[in-house]
């Protein structure tokens, strides 16, 4: 590709990763018309990318590309010229990478020779697939050990999916009904305030970036992160934009609620050793207390529910909670080997333009 001026929207992109992100970020960015042999040769080298990637997980090239896809749907995305939001030919070419994507999944991912029936046995399998969640590798290990460089890095990582948080579950909620529908909502009023603004957890969150001396901007750390972090938040977005997959994106959240106040107490402990205080801990402390009603929420009225009012999605749930855990444990395991090898978790960010 030739090299092109950047003007102070296109500043704004994040560096691509190879031949596919430099292709679609071009194409986004373009202050002149895009033509079909424009996105002609993205398909092309989307194409030979899924033909040749070992792990589609672990791809930054692609990683990248999803999630840059995904962002025109949820913004902000000032870099972005023209409406390709419902672009037909980047949901096309969207759709080939997750398809790849979902494939990746269900391998590593299988469902059980054999399912739960009712709403009732739907719940109990998920508590006991999340009872694991009791000692979080991670987790503890950061609340003894974590310096303050590693739980920099820990926001970094988190702040990908978190100052969007709850985002990619609420697409699920138009497309369920009932008991299910009123259990998301219930979910998702509390992550979003229960009406307050400055008790919403994304802006907790931003808070805690603040007080810890970060950016508390969406994707201002986008280039840090390595496509492990990015194909966590993809999973989400894959769910929650595809309607026939309505029972994963419920799967996935039960199983993230579910997994998610004993890790949230012990991320607060780490931050409290090195001396930091509520300014910065009550994003997990927040997590702690509310967490511990929404498992039950999520896993009883929310797939439960569900699954009795739909028992055809019961596969589908109990695959979008196995995803979950599976992409999280990616990120986990990642952070994990890196600090106690005493490497950074994060990408060495090299300007392809």
């Amino acid at each position: 590709m030739t090299a092109q001026v950047f003007n102070d929207r296109t500043r704004t992109a994040p560096l691509p990763r190879g031949p596919v992100s430099e292709q679609l970020i071009a194409v986004l960015t373009s202050d002149a018309e895009v033509g079909p042999e424009e996105l002609d040769e993205l398909r092309t080298r989307v194409v030979t990318a899924l033909e040749n990637t070992d792990d589609l997980f672990a791809d930054d090239d692609l990683q990248l590309t999803l999630f840059l896809l995904y962002l025109l749907h949820y913004g902000p995305a000032d870099f972005v010229t023209g409406e390709w939001e419902w672009s037909p030919e980047l949901i096309g070419i969207r759709s080939l990478v997750e398809a790849q994507l979902e494939a990746a999944l269900r391998v590593h991912n299988p469902l059980p020779e054999v399912l739960p029936e009712t709403g009732d046995e739907v719940s109990e399998v998920l508590f006991e697939m999340t009872a694991g969640a009791a000692k979080p590798t991670l987790a503890m290990w950061a609340a003894r050990h974590a310096s303050v460089e590693q739980l920099r890095e820990f926001l970094i990582h988190r702040s990908i999916y978190t100052l969007r948080e709850a985002d990619p579950h609420s697409w699920a909620i138009p497309r369920l009904r009932g008991r299910a529908k009123a259990a998301i909502v219930e979910i998702q009023s509390d992550e979003y305030g229960a009406g307050d603004p400055e008790r919403v957890h994304a802006e907790i969150f931003a808070g805690t970036l603040r007080s810890f001396g970060l950016d508390d901007r969406p994707d201002v750390y986008l280039d840090l992160v390595p496509a492990l972090t990015l194909n966590s938040m993809n999973t989400m977005s894959f769910f929650g934009l595809n309607r026939r997959l309505r029972g994963a994106i419920v799967g996935h959240l039960a199983a993230f609620e579910m997994t998610s106040s004993i890790p949230n107490k012990f991320y607060s402990r780490a931050f409290s050793r090195q001396g930091y205080g509520e300014d910065v801990t009550w994003y997990f402390d927040e997590h702690v207390e509310a967490d511990a009603v929404h498992e039950q929420i999520a896993g009883r009225d929310l797939a439960g529910g569900l699954a009795d009012s739909d028992p055809d999605l019961i596969a589908d749930i109990i695959f979008g909670a196995t995803a979950c855990l599976y992409v999280d444990d990616l990120v986990a395991a990642h952070m994990y080997a890196h600090w106690t090898e005493g490497r950074t978790s994060l990408r060495e960010v090299r300007d392809m333009r």
